[in-house]
């Protein structure tokens, strides 16, 4: 072979292996083009390696500065490629005219707006915040609170147990009884805090959510006054032409125990309607006693919501799961 023809040969190289890459669109996986390129190689780059030794000796030396400039050409071209890849293609550099992508930003999660809201409606009603442990014993989760021995929710198809006398809370309730042990009336406290039970998922139940519970104990509290301070609570929450309005119910820790409703629009065009949103009622006179208080002298009344529900009455939302979901498309509408 002539120095000329060997010549001639690595530069028809050097040009098809450009002509190949530039050919690639920018979908082309980097592997994929490195083995359509190796291909190339395998097949004429050997080959011309091996013309080496078939020229004459004066004309090898310029013949392996030719081959050498022939591989960093070549390598060259593959680096072009990649970072084309990079840029995004030819034809969609980066533009530093345009205007930057809108940052992400984080939010608070609406059941935290809620609880955030309540909390400080209640504070400028005199209110403080209590929290206590998740791992509760029987004792304070249910014996204090006046839940006979016998009681449905003790039962391990409905409480999740820890071992022989520790669970998860099943309400934030245990927050009122360890207060009440640790600070003399009068007491007024908001418990938010998480709670689990046995529930199952689905539109309208979770096995793990936010509770918050509400308490005041002094002497002379009647009945008027738990009216009173949720009404309140409820047209500042929800507008002051809100109507609200109590019907009876059952609690093992109060006596009488009550139901609060208000009406509110759910957006579905069936405009107001009465929905409960909490359950109350006067402190059952065996709790101020497990607690070490004086039945006799002291009276109270407490209450407990599910800030979720609160969440969806507030924000026309009809599933309870969308608000677990994490799903930032949904979380965003609520973002302040």
């Amino acid at each position: 072979m002539q120095l000329s023809d060997y010549l001639a040969q690595a530069d028809a190289l050097a040009h098809d292996a450009r002509t190949l890459l530039d050919a690639l669109d920018q979908a082309t996986r980097l592997d994929d083009a490195k083995g359509q390129l190796n291909a190339l190689k395998d097949e004429r780059l050997v080959a011309l390696q091996g013309a080496l030794r078939s020229l004459a000796a004066e004309d090898r030396r310029a013949a392996g500065i030719a081959f050498n400039t022939l591989k960093t050409t070549i390598q060259e071209s593959l680096d072009a490629f990649v970072a084309r890849q990079s840029a995004g293609g030819e034809g969609q550099r980066f533009d530093a005219t345009m205007p930057a992508r809108r940052g992400w930003q984080g939010s608070l999660h609406p059941v935290t707006l809620v609880i955030d809201e309540i909390c400080d409606i209640f504070r400028e009603l005199g209110f403080t915040i209590a929290l206590g442990p998740e791992a509760e014993t029987e004792r304070y989760n249910f014996g204090a609170l006046n839940f006979p021995p016998d009681h449905p929710a003790m039962e391990l198809h409905d409480t999740l147990y820890l071992g022989d006398d520790t669970l998860l809370r099943t309400h934030t309730s245990p927050v009122q009884v360890r207060t009440l042990q640790q600070f003399a009336p009068p007491v007024r406290v908001l418990a938010p805090g998480q709670v689990y039970r046995r529930d199952f998922f689905d539109a309208t139940h979770a096995p793990a959510f936010m509770q918050l519970e509400g308490l005041a104990v002094d002497e002379g509290i009647s009945f008027v006054d738990l009216k009173a301070t949720l009404a309140e609570f409820a047209r500042r929450f929800y507008g002051a032409s809100r109507r609200v309005r109590f019907g009876p119910s059952y609690f093992p820790f109060v006596e009488p125990g009550a139901q609060m409703d208000v009406e509110v629009d759910l957006n579905d065009g069936k405009g107001l309607r009465w929905v409960e949103i909490l359950g109350c009622g006067m402190v059952h006179p065996n709790v101020l006693e497990a607690a070490g208080l004086d039945s006799e002298r002291f009276t109270g009344w407490a209450f407990g919501m599910g800030p979720a529900r609160i969440a969806m009455s507030r924000y026309d939302i009809h599933d309870i799961r969308q608000l677990y979901d994490s799903d930032v498309r949904f979380l965003e509408q609520f973002a302040r």
